[in-house]
């Protein structure tokens, strides 16, 4: 990828656990380390969808950060963080908590359109500098049967997952059609992000 030479010569690092995440990054040719750095997550009265996953897409990037500032030696280095949700009826989908949690999502989202919005925010520690991006796509679920549900669930594949289902795995014969980036859906929209380091 032509990435600035900035950026093929820094430290990267993702703030996220995520292994869906970390291999997207690998996808588009990038060297990264991985810290993942936990923050909290609760969604304030009144603040919209898009500004809480920028929120805290940006908290996890900060966070990671200070801590790379406390390091000796110190190294330049390029911050990732990104946090994804699954809205319905204008309604956050978290991961869900349990196998009855998932089943009760996938009830919700079977046979409608949801949106999965992800906040990414990449901060440069030598510039100081901070972007934040949101990303949203449209997914389209065909009407799912009892069976189909029950299935999936007894797999685990929902259980670490926003919205209780993952596009990329065994959930993709689920979806009808989406509208939008499809690595979004994943977890990390990868054209605003290397438009975002593109800009550092």
């Amino acid at each position: 990828m032509n990435f600035n030479n900035q950026i093929k010569n820094r430290r990267i690092i993702l703030a996220s656990e995520s292994p869906r995440r970390a291999e997207l990054l690998k996808q588009i040719g990038l060297n990264f380390e991985i810290k993942p750095s936990a923050v909290d997550e609760g969604k304030e009265p009144k603040e919209s969808l898009e500004s809480y996953v920028k929120r805290v897409a940006l908290s996890k990037a900060e966070k990671a950060a200070d801590a790379c500032r406390g390091e000796r030696p110190f190294a330049p280095t390029v911050i990732i963080a990104a946090d994804t949700i699954v809205i319905l009826n204008k309604k956050r989908l978290g991961k869900p908590e349990s196998s009855e949690s998932a089943t009760a999502m996938l009830k919700k989202l079977s046979g409608r359109c949801h949106t999965v919005m992800t906040g990414v925010a990449v901060v440069d520690t030598v510039k100081n500098k901070k972007v934040t991006k949101v990303a949203s796509t449209k997914v389209w679920f065909k009407k799912l049967t009892d069976e189909e549900i029950k299935e999936y669930v007894k797999s685990s594949e929902p259980l670490d997952k926003a919205g209780g289902y993952g596009i990329q795995g065994k959930a993709a014969v689920f979806v009808k059609k989406i509208e939008g980036d499809y690595f979004n859906i994943v977890g990390l929209p990868l054209n605003t992000l290397y438009e975002m380091l593109a800009a550092l």
